[in-house]
């Protein structure tokens, strides 16, 4: 099942998409006030259910999306989670060892832009970087999550594009500052529910800039497990319904090539994810 945040009629909402309809369940059951809130009771789980017998709303061509989770209380992103985009940050002179536990960082909500709307590029740079990631949604919270029940808090996954300002990221060791910048983090178009995609399957992720790719891979090549990801940060934080874990980029990133290459206005990039969709985000310059 494919669930979404959209705006419908000037009201944020969500709902099911099947083929090229949307069910607007937000409509239909005001009981729940979004999204994280339709995952969170586990109603999500009976969204077939909801949809039977209805007549769709509108058409998916004509909806505005929100980001899959407009305001997630927490994005927790990866950092180098494949070898091989490891192994190019070595080649391009940067030297980092491989951590024995998994890296990572915290995105805040307004990073965020949904499928379809601009990443912005600032005025303040004009390194910004396209990383294409799996992005796995947390369905039922908890703490000190072990490894063996991790994919029992999996709602759904959904694709990310998790633009990177490079000049600010080096500003210090901590590289939260260039991952952070107003609407540079592409989230969607939809979620997928975990029930469709099987534990640990090995989804072929391609990154595309102005149709050429860019980045070419699949999550087998994960250094960290989405189970490892989920195990860790819940020994850190408590998990909520909605959190977002972003689980890192292959190689391909602009920085590393020579010479580098960067996403500028007019531009056009594509995240696809097998059994999953397609991020579209054109971009476009700060006002």
């Amino acid at each position: 099942m494919k669930l979404l945040s959209f705006i419908h009629q000037g009201r944020e909402t969500f709902g099911v998409v099947q083929g090229d309809d949307v069910f607007d369940l937000g409509a239909v059951m005001p009981q729940h006030r979004d999204l994280v809130d339709y995952i969170a009771s586990e109603d999500y789980l009976k969204a077939g259910e909801h949809i039977k017998g209805k007549t769709p709303d509108l058409k998916l061509a004509s909806v505005k999306y929100l980001p899959v989770i407009p305001k997630p209380e927490k994005i927790i992103c990866a950092v180098r989670n494949y070898m091989d985009h490891h192994q190019e940050v070595l080649a391009a002179g940067m030297h980092r060892e491989l951590s024995e536990q998994p890296p990572i960082f915290l995105r805040v909500w307004r990073s965020q832009c949904a499928h379809n709307e601009p990443i912005v590029l600032p005025k303040v740079s004009d390194s910004l970087d396209w990383e294409g990631e799996l992005a796995v949604i947390i369905g039922k919270g908890g703490r000190n999550i072990p490894e063996s029940e991790a994919f029992e808090h999996v709602a759904g996954y959904s694709c990310y594009n998790d633009g990177s300002i490079r000049e600010w990221q080096f500003h210090a060791k901590q590289i939260a500052s260039g991952k952070n910048f107003e609407s540079t983090g592409g989230f969607g178009p939809w979620m997928v529910t975990a029930d469709e995609i099987a534990p640990n399957q090995e989804l072929k992720l391609e990154v595309r800039l102005n149709g050429e790719v860019v980045q070419s891979s699949h999550t087998g090549h994960m250094i960290f497990s989405i189970a490892q990801l989920i195990s860790y940060s819940s020994a850190i934080f408590t998990l909520s319904p909605g959190d977002v874990i972003a689980t890192g980029t292959p190689a391909g990133v602009g920085w590393s090539r020579k010479p580098p290459k960067f996403m500028k206005a007019g531009d056009i990039c594509e995240v696809e994810i097998e059994g999953i969709g397609t991020l579209v985000n054109p971009i476009v310059n700060q006002v």
